[in-house]
C-alpha cells in the first residue's frame, strides 16, 4: 500500500478509535490490527500506537477544560500511582507474549458486563473534587498502570472500572479523569518503545491526527450527552471487544 493511501486510512481509523477510546475504551483493538497488517511487528505496532494514544488523551483532557469538566488535583495524584506499574509494563512488553493478558481482559470485561446488568442498590455517584482516594483504588490504578504499559488494548475499561465502583464518580466525570490518568501514564511508555526502536513516526503521526480529531469530539459529546450514551456506547464497546478477545470472531 503506497503511503498517501495508508496514511489516510490510518487517519479515518484513528478518528474511530479516538471516538471510542474516550467514551469507552478498545480503540486500540482496531489500531494495532491496522497497523499490524500495514507491515509492523507487534512490538512496532505496539510502540507506534502510542504516540496516537498521547495526542488523542491530550486533545480529550483540553476538550474536557474547555467545557469546564476539570479536576487535575486528583487526576494528578491517580496518575502518580500509574507511573511504577507503566514502565514495567512498557519493559515487559518488549518481551513478553501478550496472549495470557488478552485472556485476563476479557474475563473482566465479562465481569464489567454482568455488573451493569445486575441489578444494585442505590449508589450515590459524585464529582466532589475532595473525595478521598482509597487503598483499593490506589491499589487498582498500580496495575491499571502496568497493564496499560504493557498492552494498552482495553485500559480504558479498567480504568472506567474503578473510577466508577471505587471511587462513585459519575461517567462524565470518569472518563474526564481517565483521559487525564492515560494521558500520563502512556509518556514514559512511549519514551521506553522509543528508546528501543519500536517506534514508526510516520504511521504514528497519521494515525494520532485521527485520534486527536475523534478524542476531541467524543469529550464534547461525554459532556453534553451524559451518562445515557456513555453507558450505551461502554457496554457495546466491552462486549464486542470481550468477543474478540476469546476468540469468538
Amino acid at each position: 500500500m503506497d503511503p498517501l493511501t495508508s496514511s489516510l486510512l490510518l487517519f479515518f481509523v484513528g478518528v474511530v478509535s479516538g471516538i471510542i477510546n474516550v467514551m469507552a475504551g478498545g480503540g486500540s483493538s482496531l489500531t494495532l490490527p491496522v497497523l499490524i497488517f500495514l507491515g509492523l511487528d507487534s512490538a512496532l505496532a505496539n510502540g507506534t500506537n502510542r504516540i496516537a494514544i498521547v495526542v488523542q488523551n491530550l486533545a480529550a483532557v483540553s476538550s474536557f477544560k474547555k467545557e469546564k469538566y476539570s479536576q487535575f488535583g486528583i487526576s494528578i495524584k491517580l496518575s502518580l500511582v500509574t507511573l511504577p506499574g507503566s514502565i514495567i509494563g512498557a519493559v515487559a512488553a518488549v518481551k513478553m507474549s501478550d496472549a495470557l493478558f488478552q485472556k485476563i481482559l476479557a474475563v473482566v470485561m465479562i465481569g464489567i458486563i454482568i455488573s451493569m446488568i445486575v441489578p444494585k442498590s442505590k449508589a450515590v455517584y459524585s464529582d466532589d473534587p475532595n473525595k478521598k482516594i482509597s487503598f483499593w483504588t490506589h491499589l487498582s490504578m498500580f496495575f491499571i498502570g502496568f497493564y496499560g504499559g504493557f498492552l494498552q488494548v482495553g485500559v480504558g475499561f479498567l480504568l472506567m472500572g474503578a473510577l466508577h465502583y471505587l471511587m462513585k464518580l459519575n461517567l462524565v466525570y470518569v472518563n474526564m479523569h481517565k483521559v487525564f490518568i492515560v494521558f500520563f501514564f502512556t509518556l514514559p511508555a512511549l519514551l521506553i518503545f522509543i528508546i528501543t526502536g519500536n517506534v514508526n513516526w510516520f504511521f504514528g503521526l497519521s494515525l494520532a491526527a485521527g485520534n486527536g480529531l475523534g478524542a476531541w469530539w467524543a469529550a464534547k459529546i461525554s459532556v453534553k450527552k451524559g451518562e445515557g450514551v456513555i453507558k450505551i456506547i461502554l457496554f457495546i464497546a466491552i462486549f464486542i471487544m470481550a468477543l474478540k478477545l476469546l476468540n469468538v470472531f
